[in-house]
C-alpha cells in the first residue's frame, strides 16, 4: 500500500530548504540547500539529496550526501555555507551542480553521472578571459544560481536585491557554452529589485533571491522569492533573457494573500524566506516551497502543493496544507503528528507564537511537535476526508490545565473540546465528537494555564 504524503514531505527531523525538485526516469529528486534542527546560521550541512517514485510521493529515500561543503577549492576548511543549488542536466548527458558559498559572490560547479551520486568540483563559471563571473568590474555579486539547458546552451539566473541596496538591479542572466563553464553571452538584467521597479509591473513584488527557471511549453517561467520574502512569485516570457511580464504569486509560507477561508492578509503560521520551484510529475504541477521551524529562519522544512497552470498560462496562488503531495485530503482516522500542522497562529492578544521542534540534537530521528503552546494558540491541520468520526484525543505533556477546543475553521464553532492536565510523559486525552463527514481542515484551538506540548491527534470511528 503506498504512504500518505504529508507537508513536509521529508521526515520532521530532515530540514532541507530551497527545493528544487525534478524528474529524471521513475523518480522526483530534490536539490537543496541543508539547515540544521539547532542551526544559527543558514545552511550549515553538506548537500544532501532525496527521491521518490513518481508514482508513489509519500515514500522518500534518502539518497545520502551528494556534496561536502569542504570539496570546493575556496572552502577546503569547511568555514563557508553551501548556498542554495540548482542542477541540470548538460548537452554530455551529465549533473551539473551549481551553487554559490556564503562568502564569495562566484559561481561554482559540480559534475556527476547519476543524478545523486557523488559530485566532485568541476570548476567556476569564467569568462572567456578567465575571470571568473561576479569578479569582472561592473559585475553584480552571483548568488543562488538557477540553470536550464537547452541544446548546447545552458541559461544560468543568479541575484540578490536588498531593500536600500541601489548596487543590485534584479535578477541576472547569463548564457553559457557547452562546457557548462565558459560565458557565451554576459549577464541582462530581466527582472528588475525593489529598488528599480518602478512603472514594470513588478511593483510591490519585486525580486528579491531565489531564482528559478522552467519551461512549460513554449513559455519560460522565472519563479522567484520577492521583496517581501514569504511568497515565491512567478514571470513569464517566450525568450529565456528578455520580456519577463509579472505574472503573480503562486504560495506564500503564511498564506498572506489567501483570502477563500480569512481576510487575505491575515498570518497564518510563522512566515520568514522562501525559495523553490514548480514541477510536472504525472502530468500534474506542484509548487515547493519551505517553511520555518524552531522558533528560527535557520531550521527550515521542505513542503510542496499541488498547483493549476491555467489555459492562458496563468497560476493562480494557492493554500499551504498538510497534504501536499498526496493528491487530495488524508485520511479521516488514525493518529496525525503535529508537525503536520500548516498554520499556527494566535488568537489571543499573546504575541508569542508556537513552533515546531524536535527532541535531541540534529540528526537525531526523533518526531517532530509543538511547543510554546498557550492560551490562544491554534494549530491548524488541512485536510482531511472524514466519516463516521466519532471520537477525538490529543496527546500531550508539560505543565498545563486547560482545554484544546476543535473545530473545523480557524473560527468556526467548537465542536468538542479535549480537557487536559499537566503529564510528565505523553499522554492521551479524548472526547467525544460530531464531527462532519466530508472533506475538513481540523483546529486544535487551546485555551487554559501553563504551555502544554502537543505531539499528535487521533481521529476515531
Amino acid at each position: 500500500m503506498k504512504k500518505q504524503a504529508f507537508n513536509p514531505y521529508l521526515p520532521s527531523w530532515e530540514y532541507i530548504p530551497d527545493g528544487e525538485p525534478y524528474v529524471f526516469g521513475d523518480r522526483v529528486y530534490v536539490y537543496g540547500s541543508h539547515d540544521l534542527s539547532n542551526g544559527w546560521v543558514f545552511c550549515l550541512g553538506d548537500y544532501v539529496c532525496w527521491s521518490a517514485p513518481v508514482d508513489d510521493l509519500g515514500n522518500w529515500r534518502y539518497e545520502g550526501v551528494i556534496y561536502p561543503k569542504t570539496s570546493d577549492p575556496l572552502n577546503k576548511d569547511g568555514r563557508m555555507c553551501l548556498y542554495a543549488p540548482d542542477v541540470t542536466v548538460g548537452p554530455d548527458g551529465r549533473y551539473y551542480l551549481y551553487y554559490v558559498l556564503d562568502k564569495v559572490s562566484v559561481v561554482s560547479v559540480a559534475v556527476c553521472d547519476t543524478p545523486a551520486g557523488k559530485y566532485e568540483f568541476y570548476g567556476y563559471v569564467h569568462y572567456p578571459d578567465g575571470t571568473r563571473l561576479g569578479e569582472r568590474a561592473g559585475d553584480e555579486p552571483q548568488f543562488d544560481p538557477g540553470v536550464i539547458t537547452e541544446g548546447d546552451v545552458t541559461y544560468l539566473y543568479t541575484g540578490f536585491c536588498g531593500r536600500g541596496d541601489r548596487s543590485r538591479s534584479g535578477a541576472q542572466a547569463t548564457v553559457l557554452e557547452s562546457d557548462m563553464l565558459t560565458v557565451k553571452e554576459a549577464p541582462v538584467i530581466i527582472a528588475p529589485g525593489c529598488m528599480y521597479s518602478a512603472g514594470t509591473g513588478f511593483e510591490g513584488h519585486a525580486f528579491f533571491e531565489a531564482p528559478s527557471i522552467r519551461k512549460i511549453g513554449d513559455t519560460y517561467y522565472f519563479v522567484y522569492s520577492s521583496e517581501v520574502m514569504h511568497e515565491l512569485c512567478y514571470a513569464t516570457s517566450k525568450k529565456p533573457r528578455d520580456g519577463f511580464k509579472y505574472g503573480g504569486v503562486i504560495v506564500s509560507n503564511g498564506d498572506i494573500g489567501i483570502s477563500s477561508y480569512k481576510p487575505a492578509g491575515k498570518v497564518m503560521s510563522n512566515i520568514g524566506n522562501n525559495h523553490g520551484s514548480i514541477v510536472e510529475i504525472n502530468g500534474e504541477w506542484y509548487i515547493f516551497y519551505h517553511r520555518q521551524t524552531n522558533g528560527t529562519w535557520f531550521s527550515r522544512q521542505g513542503c510542496a502543493e499541488k498547483i493549476k497552470v491555467m489555459p492562458d498560462g496563468s497560476i493562480p496562488q494557492v493554500e499551504i496544507t498538510s497534504c501536499g503531495l498526496n493528491g487530495g485530503p488524508l485520511k479521516g482516522e488514525g493518529e496525525y503528528p503535529a508537525y503536520l500542522a500548516c498554520h499556527i497562529f494566535n488568537l489571543s492578544d499573546d504575541r508569542r507564537n508556537a513552533k515546531i521542534v524536535q527532541d535531541g540534537g540534529d540528526g537525531d530521528e526523533n518526531e517532530g511537535y509543538i511547543a510554546g503552546i498557550h492560551d490562544g494558540v491554534c494549530a491548524g491541520f488541512r485536510y482531511f476526508d472524514c466519516k463516521g468520526v466519532k471520537r477525538i484525543g490529543v496527546t500531550v505533556r508539560g505543565y498545563c490545565g486547560g482545554e484544546f477546543n476543535v473545530k473545523t475553521a480557524w473560527d468556526g464553532e467548537v465542536l468538542a473540546t479535549v480537557r487536559v492536565i499537566s503529564a510528565n510523559i505523553w499522554q492521551e486525552f479524548t472526547s467525544e465528537i460530531a464531527l462532519p463527514d466530508g472533506v475538513n481542515a481540523i483546529y486544535l484551538e487551546y485555551k487554559g494555564g501553563g504551555d502544554p506540548q502537543l505531539k499528535s491527534f487521533t481521529l476515531y470511528n
